[in-house]
């Protein structure tokens, strides 16, 4: 009885020693459980073409390691194969709205579907975090971001050659026109229903800084081009005021119609024109920006502008894949298709 209680390990004939089950069950293990060699065994798990292993074989090894609660080691998997399986998705340090979450699900699914895990790595201003791309080795990284001459550097000496866009000026992403192609449909529109004396309103976010500048300066050009006046950009917050002293300064003007950086800060100047007592849209007009939900569901309802995100995430996903396998080369980005959906707050 005295040696039934004591701490050496007890094991059954073809188990794991029970001092051994902490740590990860390895082929070894299988192999040694089963009474076959570790090199059939790994060829089994690993599924290794051009061996001819019998089916019996191959039930009794995937079995066994179920029973035994094997998983396969991938980063030992990936050291021996050269790949990884994950894309890296290097962000701007942007807070995750509606249009961007929808973008990453869609290549997300997409990329799984063939596979690979999508990781994205937000970089953070004076962050102080070791950069994903040291830890995870993918076999594709896509910055949708700038990038410096150190940083890239730093890919290629962790071993990353697939580094998209293949050469990137260190310049603000506000320069792409698909960030901004909406915000010039949303003067159009208002040009367009007889609105000659505008505003450009967007977020007191400090993380919206460069892709703010960029909208408002998409404003400012295409009003010039139009022939309206774009007489105020500012930013606004519901935490002080700013929007209802916007909006009475606004109508002070002459101002009779806004564009917004987004559905959030169309909303908010929308409600404070309410509640100053102008009816909108015939006191003032607004315009938001991404087509969000919450768009269609206020009174009134925001008109917006729709941007195709789900195109977006499938280039994405087919930018990585044409990378990662030399599949196809996809199209040109969508440039997001950007269209003006008509709601109340512009509607004539």
């Amino acid at each position: 009885m005295g040696e039934l209680t004591r701490a050496s390990p007890v094991a059954v004939r073809g188990e794991v020693p029970v001092t051994e089950r902490k740590r990860r069950v390895t082929a070894t293990d299988v192999a040694r459980s089963l009474g076959l060699s570790r090199a059939t065994v790994g060829y089994v798990l690993n599924n290794t073409p051009g061996q001819s292993i019998p089916a019996a074989t191959r039930e009794r090894v995937m079995a066994e390691a179920a029973r035994l609660g094997y998983r396969p080691h991938r980063a030992a998997q990936a050291l021996a194969s050269g790949r990884s399986m994950i894309i890296l998705l290097v962000l701007p340090d942007w807070p995750m709205e509606h249009s961007l979450r929808l973008t990453l699900e869609t290549a997300s699914h997409l990329l799984d579907d063939a596979g690979y895990a999508l990781v994205t790595y937000t970089r953070h201003e004076g962050g102080h975090a070791r950069p994903l791309w040291e830890l995870l080795n993918p076999d594709v990284l896509i910055a949708w971001t700038a990038i410096t001459a150190a940083e890239r550097t730093s890919m290629q000496a962790n071993g990353i050659t697939k580094i998209l866009p293949v050469l990137q000026q260190e310049q603000p992403a506000l320069a792409s026109p698909t960030l901004t192609a909406g915000t010039r449909l949303q003067i159009a529109h208002l040009y367009e229903q007889g609105h000659r004396r505008l505003a450009f309103a967007t977020s007191v976010n400090e993380r919206f800084s460069l892709l703010s500048q960029g909208r408002a300066a998409a404003a400012r050009e295409a009003a010039d081009q139009l022939g309206a006046d774009l007489l105020d950009l500012r930013a606004v917050d519901h935490r002080d005021g700013s929007a209802a002293r916007a909006v009475q300064e606004w109508h002070t003007q002459g101002i009779t119609a806004v564009a917004a950086f987004n559905d959030d800060i169309a909303a908010l100047t929308a409600a404070a024109a309410q509640r100053a007592g102008l009816s909108v849209p015939d006191d003032l007009a607004v315009i938001g920006h991404d087509d969000t939900p919450m768009a269609g569901m206020l009174y009134p309802s925001l008109s917006s502008v729709s941007i195709d995100s789900v195109g977006l995430g499938r280039y994405l996903a087919n930018l990585a894949l044409h990378a990662a396998e030399d599949r196809p080369l996809p199209e040109a980005p969508p440039d997001l298709h950007a269209a003006i959906v008509v709601r109340e707050s512009t509607r004539r």
